[in-house]
């Protein structure tokens, strides 16, 4: 048809045999109509059709091949086989136009028909391309935000989300609560006609996850207030408790966390934070009857088969609060529930390892490894016990193999600063420090970081490094972190105010106590508060090694060294220790038993070959057996030269 205007032709329906032509007086705009006509323009493709509920079915056997959705491609022209058509049937058929695709959305004019009576169609096109259609662009837009997400190519991620909202916010209200189908779940059968919206709270979300990715906080947030409360899924609520809790607002977080129980209540990340942030087992047990509200679960009974998880929860409260010893008896109990659990097992040798039971907490680990040897999570705890114990060779094989794992995980740069500690101090703080980018809140890299800046007799920045980790989870090790810190530039007492800290929050640990005695004994005034603290610590944890080295050291600076001797040599049989071995050879080599020190020394150094006091009280002992001065200067060249230089220097401070 030529014209507009022209009546369009009456449809023959009758049989279903009968062909009916489609000319498009234009293609490729909008609101163009449709009209059956028999006035051909171009070639016509032959092809037989049905119609029925769903949309236009094209059988393979003539239909030309289809496009990258799996629809047939057309001429403007085709020629349909017509059947009885009922009212407001919906029906879709692609076109092949100059300016790219489209769909044919069409429905029958007037009520139910008959093949008696003819009826005329009309169609009125609704091309969707990228140049016309808000809605397309936008899906497509998300498309590629998402592939930029996982390409990690997180600003332009956020950038292309960003246009996929404003595309979404031009989208005309007929067509914002219905549309076609997104790309990402569009069918390729040409009979399937889905229907879908864009999630406007969605998108928010993968743009706050984008900026949460580059350490973005306050951006982040923004993005995930502008989400209703009552739209947020269990990742929405996640992501935000955790953004919550790195900008500090502790009591949002624990709202959001608690949100994500009443969500699900086996959600352990959300179990371990609200145990950290200090709210009470009963507290997070209590959420638990609080699920069916929400998703629709039946609440947890408080049967043996739900009875773990409550189990679980007062573990983790016990560890958070310090309590070691109820947390790991509670541990104990699930894993003999569930054997060979990689979590349990994880979560009691870090605990062991922060205590001081390395020997146990090794043991754990090893079993880990041995059960999955793929697990990343707390390997930076396994490295440090294993550079205390020097096995160098076992830290080289853990390091080589997490870095075949995944080289981007914080506690991968904290075992590459356990290994390069000896090698390369800077080196190895450089590792802990870029732990601590990939993670602000990982704490071992806080603790390493500390522990290098102490070696590298910069205390006062060690203080600020173990500070960071007491923020996270003031634990046993960011305390004695701080005391050994605040003692190596003489801050008495700031190191006194750490320690009684400690106290407070580890009431029943000897290790707390003997750090109290640490700093009484820094100056010749406390040695016997210190004195009384050490046998407290003994009498709370008798096999506690630490305090029985601190006090024998104390009994040699008053002369006492027989006391030190047959206190040290108690502990000999249950300790198979290079410290202890150390600490009796040295009292042994100030009372010039000679043969007897040599013979710790090289106890010593069997059980650790890396024990560097071993090493140079060695030295220092064959001179003595040799009957040279170990305190005399070496008499050479260069040790001349260096002297004399270091009179000058003398000369000029005076």
């Amino acid at each position: 048809m030529k014209s507009g205007n022209q009546k369009p032709a009456p449809i023959p329906v009758g049989s279903h045999k009968s062909k009916v032509i489609l000319e498009p007086r234009q293609v490729g705009v909008n609101d163009t109509h449709f009209f059956i006509g028999s006035d051909p323009i171009l070639k016509t493709i032959q092809t037989t059709c049905r119609l029925n509920r769903v949309g236009w079915g094209f059988p393979s056997r003539k239909s030309t091949r289809g496009d990258a959705f799996g629809f047939p491609k057309f001429s403007p022209k085709s020629t349909l086989s017509s059947l009885q058509y009922s009212h407001c049937i919906a029906y879709k058929l692609e076109l092949q136009s100059p300016s790219g695709f489209g769909f044919i959305n069409g429905c029958a004019e007037g009520s139910n028909h008959s093949s008696s009576r003819p009826r005329t169609l009309q169609f009125r096109s609704n091309p969707l391309s990228l140049e016309t259609c808000p809605q397309l662009k936008a899906e497509n837009q998300i498309l590629l935000g998402d592939a930029l997400f996982r390409e990690r190519e997180f600003r332009r991620a956020i950038h292309t989300y960003k246009q996929a909202l404003h595309y979404y916010k031009i989208i005309p209200k007929q067509s914002s609560t219905t549309s076609r189908s997104s790309l990402s779940n569009r069918s390729s059968s040409p009979n399937s006609f889905n229907i879908s919206a864009i999630n406007e709270n969605e998108v928010k979300f993968k743009i706050a996850s984008c900026h949460a990715t580059l350490n973005e906080t306050r951006a982040a947030l923004v993005e995930m207030e502008g989400i209703p409360s009552k739209a947020r899924t269990l990742q929405m609520s996640l992501l935000m408790a955790k953004l919550y809790r790195s900008s500090r607002h502790t009591r949002l977080a624990i709202t959001c966390y608690k949100e994500c129980l009443r969500h699900c209540p086996f959600v352990i990340e959300a179990i371990v934070a609200l145990a950290e942030l200090g709210v009470a087992a009963k507290d997070v047990i209590s959420l638990f009857s609080q699920v069916s509200n929400r998703s629709g679960r039946a609440p947890l009974d408080h049967t043996d088969s739900t009875r773990w998880l409550q189990r679980y929860v007062e573990a983790q409260c016990c560890i958070a609060s310090n309590d070691y010893k109820g947390g790991l008896e509670l541990f104990g109990e699930l894993l003999q529930r569930f054997p060979n659990n990689i979590h349990i097992l994880l979560e009691i040798a870090r605990a062991e390892a922060i205590i001081g039971k390395n020997d146990e907490a090794i043991m754990n680990f090893e079993k880990v490894r041995s059960i999955d040897p793929y697990v990343v999570t707390y390997m930076d705890e396994y490295a440090m016990l294993l550079k205390t114990k020097g096995d160098f060779l076992k830290l080289n094989k853990l390091v080589h193999d997490l870095l075949s794992i995944d080289p981007t995980r914080p506690e991968i740069f904290v075992a590459l600063s356990v290994l390069w500690e000896k090698k390369d101090e800077i080196g190895a703080l450089s590792y802990a420090e870029k732990s601590i980018r990939i993670d602000e809140r990982h704490i071992p890299g806080y603790i390493m970081k500390g522990t290098l800046l102490l070696s590298l007799k910069r205390p006062e920045a060690a203080v600020i490094a173990f500070r960071g980790a007491q923020e996270l989870r003031a634990d046993l090790r960011s305390y004695q972190g701080l005391v050994h810190s605040y003692l190596a530039f003489s801050k008495i007492k700031e190191a006194l105010h750490a320690a009684r800290e400690a106290m407070k929050a580890m009431p029943q640990s000897a290790k707390a106590l003997k750090l109290v005695g640490d700093v009484h004994a820094s100056n010749s005034g406390g040695r016997e508060k210190a004195k009384k603290f050490y046998e407290s610590a003994l009498r709370l944890e008798p096999g506690y090694l630490g305090a029985a080295l601190a006090l024998a050291e104390l009994h040699v600076i008053e002369g006492r060294n027989g006391d030190a001797v047959s206190l040290l040599e108690r502990y000999l049989k249950d300790w198979a220790d290079d410290s202890l071995h150390v600490k009796l050879a040295q009292v042994f080599a100030a009372t010039n038993m000679l043969q007897e020190a040599l013979s710790h020394y090289q106890a010593a150094l069997r059980i650790n070959p890396q024990n560097e006091a071993a090493k140079k009280g060695l030295e220092r002992l064959e001179k003595q057996m040799k009957g040279v001065d170990p305190d005399a200067p070496e008499e050479d060249e260069e040790n001349e030269v260096e002297d004399a230089d270091g009179d000058q220097e003398e000369t000029d401070l005076l």
